[in-house]
Formats: structure tokens, C-alpha cells, sequence
């Protein structure tokens, strides 16, 4: 038995992989387990994802949450004193800052779930992931299945030229892809 003074340190989870991997499905579902255990929640997305909703997190399977989206990291941390879990979809889109603020929240002694995308469109370390990868507890890797192969995939292929590093879109801009077919797309592309 826990006596009243027991709190349970905090934690960082990040859950990452390739679009179409099942990242926000697996957020979403770490989240309403936490929310049927009766823990109080505050969960956000970056104000530059609207693709299913201005409000809520959502799935591509459209299963959803509600959230509060916000510009910058910081704004996290304006939550409620008995927030016991912290939720953050498409954390890619933050900046750097987003490690610092999770740090401060896990100190708080709260559970920071955090999903994004490892890498961006060119195969690269994307945005603040990489750095919560370093200091996290748990770090779950989700795969997509290959539109090519049905391998495993682990790479965001954009089928559009645009070269922006944030171009937010569908099955219609990009298209999951294991290493080697992501190669030959990579290689095609420069013929």
C-alpha cells in the first residue's frame, strides 16, 4: 500500500515511424486507456495540422481525441496542477524546444505520450524526435506496409516535387515505403 504522499514519477513515451505507420492510432489509444483509468489528460497537436480537424487529434482511420492545438512548445506547460498524462500528436511539426518542455512536464512527475515522424520526406532526422528518442523511457518504432512490396516500411516517400520541408497531405503526397523500394523511387526521381 502507497502512502498519500506516493507520487508516481513521470516518464516520456514516444511513439514514431513513417506516415501511414499507426503512430496517432497508438497515441490515441495509449491516451483513452489512460482516460478509462480516470486520470486527467491534456492533449495537443501543432495549430499547422487542420487536415482531419482544427480541434482534435485524428487518425487516418478517423478514429479521434480532443486536443488543444497550440503554436509552441511552451504553451504546454500552462496545464492544470492534477494533469497526470500529457499527450502530443504530430511533434515533428515543434521546435526544438519541445525536448526542454517535455523534460519539465516528466519532472512534474506527469506521463508525456509523444507521437511524430522519425524522419522527414528525405530520409533525415526530423525536427525534435531524434532528441526525445534520446531521453525517453519507452520508444515504440511503428511500421506501415510497403505500397510497393508490402515489406515493412520505414520511409515517407512524397510524390510531389515541392522541396518544403513541411508539406502536410495524404495518400495522395505520399506513399509508405520500405528501404529498398524508397531507393529506387530516391533514384528514379533523379534520372
Amino acid at each position: 500500500m502507497y502512502s498519500e504522499s506516493f507520487k508516481k514519477s513521470g516518464c516520456i513515451e514516444v511513439i514514431c515511424g513513417s506516415m501511414f505507420s499507426g503512430k496517432t492510432e497508438e497515441l490515441i489509444r495509449r491516451l483513452k486507456r489512460a482516460q478509462f483509468a480516470n486520470q486527467k489528460l491534456a492533449i495537443f497537436k501543432p495549430v499547422v495540422d487542420t487536415r482531419y480537424s482544427e480541434e482534435d487529434v485524428v487518425s487516418h482511420d478517423l478514429h479521434s481525441i480532443k486536443s488543444k492545438p497550440v503554436s509552441k512548445p511552451s504553451e504546454m506547460l500552462d496545464i492544470e496542477d492534477d494533469v497526470q498524462v500529457v499527450g502530443i500528436d504530430e511533434a515533428q511539426f515543434f521546435d526544438e524546444s519541445l525536448v526542454e518542455v517535455a523534460q519539465t512536464l516528466a519532472n512534474r512527475g506527469i506521463r508525456v505520450v509523444v507521437a511524430g515522424l522519425d524522419t522527414d520526406y528525405m530520409g533525415k532526422p526530423f525536427g525534435p524526435i531524434p532528441a526525445l528518442l534520446a531521453i525517453a523511457e519507452d520508444v515504440q518504432k511503428v511500421h506501415a506496409i510497403c505500397v510497393k512490396c508490402g515489406g515493412l516500411a520505414n520511409h515517407s516517400h512524397r510524390l510531389s516535387k515541392s522541396k518544403q520541408l513541411v508539406v502536410l497531405g495524404e495518400k495522395d503526397i505520399y506513399e509508405p515505403l520500405c528501404r529498398d523500394c524508397y531507393n529506387k523511387a530516391l533514384a528514379e526521381e533523379k534520372r
